[in-house]
């Protein structure tokens, strides 16, 4: 599997990636990452490319290699395994996986993640018509995944939603609170509408607490926005470990992004660790949570009715049960197991052919 983006740090393609690989190496597969790596690499099937640079993408940054010895280190890579099968995630981002494309030497697998529109695609749209073409498969994570990549690429298109380590998740030691406790975690960057968030507390009863985890280019502004308020701990960048920690420490998970999304894995993680979901009601978000039943949704950058839907959900232990007995069945649907599975088919699939 070869990621674009950095695998040392935090975001949802490369979260999919090493989870996925781990669940293939489970069942008895031989499965080796190779990406971008800026520290020590995550695990031992990762095969380092060399340093990222982080790239405006999409509304965020993406954390990309597209500097000629990753490339080489990845044609390198590719020639001396000799793999069966060659999945790309992202696989028209710049960079290595861009480069898998040219220097093809096995069958290509290529799985979509973003959603809302690329301008590389609208302004490269010939020269990354044929290079799609290179693909045996094309997957999409989403409908609006698939979407966006059909418009632009053409072709047919396996959607094949992300999955969640559920049992990572669910046997996490729950961190302790002193109180009702909301936790964030995302880039602090205006889509994912940590600001909202923050504006949303204001109207939240004085007991209420906020972990806030991650950073991003909006933190410091942000930070002082509400500085003094003790109600809100910044937990910068935090571990996977912590990260299930926390999402089973508190009483509620809040996702209050403002586009952008494909598909709401973060959702599934918290439901797997048996918290209450409150989240925006975009169309990624709504692929994982049925509104009412795994999740309250709210219209994205409405800071009151997200204070309300916090509110409703911390102090109505009925409301909140029965949101986490049917985000805990929606979230076993998503398994990283499952998942795994149905990728391993296609790529007897296309080996087979």
């Amino acid at each position: 599997m070869i990621s674009p983006y950095s695998l040392t740090l935090p975001g949802g393609v490369q979260g999919q990636i090493l989870g996925l690989a781990r669940a293939m190496r489970a069942v008895g597969h031989e499965v080796r990452v190779l990406g971008p790596c800026d520290g020590p690499p995550p695990d031992a099937g990762v095969t380092p490319l060399g340093n990222s640079v982080p790239t405006a993408a999409n509304g965020s940054v993406a954390p990309i290699a597209p500097d000629p010895s990753a490339q080489l280190r990845t044609i390198r890579a590719l020639r001396d395994e000799d793999f069966d099968v060659v999945h790309l995630h992202e696989p028209l981002a710049p960079g290595p996986t861009q480069t898998a494309m040219f220097f093809k030497t096995a069958p290509l697998v290529g799985t979509f993640h973003a959603a809302g529109g690329s301008a590389a695609y609208k302004w490269f749209s010939p020269g990354v018509r044929w290079l799609a073409r290179r693909l045996d498969l094309r997957c999409a994570v989403s409908e609006d995944a698939e979407q966006m990549a059909r418009v632009a690429l053409g072709g047919s298109y396996d959607v094949l939603y992300n999955g969640v380590e559920v049992t990572s998740f669910a046997k996490a030691t729950p961190s302790p609170t002193d109180g009702p406790t909301v936790f964030f975690v995302g880039r602090h960057e205006p889509r994912k509408g940590l600001d909202v968030l923050l504006a949303a507390m204001t109207d939240l009863p004085p007991n209420v607490r906020l972990w806030i985890a991650g950073d991003g280019p909006d933190t410091a502004s942000l930070r002082a926005r509400v500085a003094g308020d003790v109600r809100i701990e910044w937990l910068g960048r935090i571990t996977d470990d912590e990260r299930a920690a926390r999402m089973r420490g508190a009483d509620v998970f809040c996702a209050p992004s403002l586009r952008g999304e494909s598909f709401g894995v973060v959702l599934l993680e918290a439901m797997a660790a048996d918290t209450p979901v409150v989240a925006s009601d975009l169309p990624g978000y709504a692929n994982v949570a049925r509104a009412g039943r795994d999740a309250l949704l709210v219209p994205p950058g409405d800071a009151a009715a997200l204070a309300d839907a916090l509110r409703r959900v911390l102090t109505d232990p009925v409301r909140a049960r029965a949101l986490v007995a049917s985000g805990e069945e929606r979230a076993a649907q998503f398994s990283m197991e499952h998942l795994a599975e149905e990728y391993l088919e296609r790529y007897r699939r296309i080996v087979a052919r």
